[in-house]
């Protein structure tokens, strides 16, 4: 099999499989494991494939820059958003994290809200100017202009001062086994500074985070309230997840 088809049956694995085990797949093609990895590296290389221990998951969509991100999955934000507002309660204190979904989250609130909205994106500010009974809070530090969110080590040291009742949390990737996940270590660390400093955290996830894996881990399932997904009920990922599921309809 020439190396050519080789990587296009491992894409058709991915997408039909959710994963790929290399030992196995080596094994079933009649190949070597290390020609299996190394067609794997390749794929990682072109943004194709996240490599894990023992194999490779789907690449998340979701790593494009802010620009190209707000045209993605344009709906299904929607409808999750539509659902994460409705868990903001009147009167408490609500941690909204950075992206294209929480952006949508901002506009799905009602507009009479009050409620206190604590944010490290200026974009989630910005657009609660409109919001007159919400208070917002705004932490500052380096600029990850990839996700417009501030980072580094100031944001952490205001995020260790909140204490807030929501944390509506953006991740690129949300898996089984991988957990949450996100395509920068520094921000992978903001967010679990302010997961910690709320009651319950819900996780944005439109359908195309639902399967798919990042570099760097944020948190487990385990240790959130629920995930926010406008997938499919049926979607046997899903189903997998170690953690309530909240469809948004």
């Amino acid at each position: 099999m020439l190396a050519a088809q080789r990587r296009d049956l491992l894409l058709e694995r991915l997408h039909r499989d959710g994963r790929i085990v290399a030992k196995d797949l080596a094994a079933e093609l009649g190949m070597s494991e290390d020609s299996i990895r190394r067609d794997l590296r390749d794929l990682a290389a072109a943004g194709l494939c996240q490599r894990v221990y023992g194999g490779a998951l789907p690449a998340s969509p979701a790593t494009a820059d802010y620009a190209a991100r707000q045209d993605v999955q344009v709906s299904g934000k929607r409808r999750v958003a539509a659902a994460a507002a409705a868990l903001v309660e009147p009167g408490s204190t609500v941690i909204i994290d950075g992206g294209t979904t929480a952006l949508a989250v901002v506009h799905a609130l009602p507009p009479d809200l009050r409620a206190t909205v604590v944010t490290h994106s200026p974009t989630v500010a910005s657009a609660l100017a409109g919001h007159r009974d919400v208070e917002v809070y705004l932490i500052g530090g380096r600029l990850f202009k990839h996700s417009m969110v501030a980072c580094g080590a100031a944001a952490m040291e205001a995020a260790r001062g909140l204490n807030a009742d929501l944390f509506l949390l953006g991740v690129t990737g949300v898996h089984p086994e991988a957990g949450l996940t996100t395509g920068d270590a520094d921000e992978a660390a903001m967010k679990r500074a302010l997961a910690r400093r709320a009651a319950d955290t819900y996780v944005l996830a439109s359908s195309e985070k639902i399967g798919a894996a990042s570099r760097f881990a944020v948190l487990p399932l385990a240790e959130i309230a629920g995930v926010v997904t406008d997938a499919s009920a049926d979607d046997p990922t899903v189903r997998a997840l170690d953690a309530p599921v909240l469809h948004a309809l």
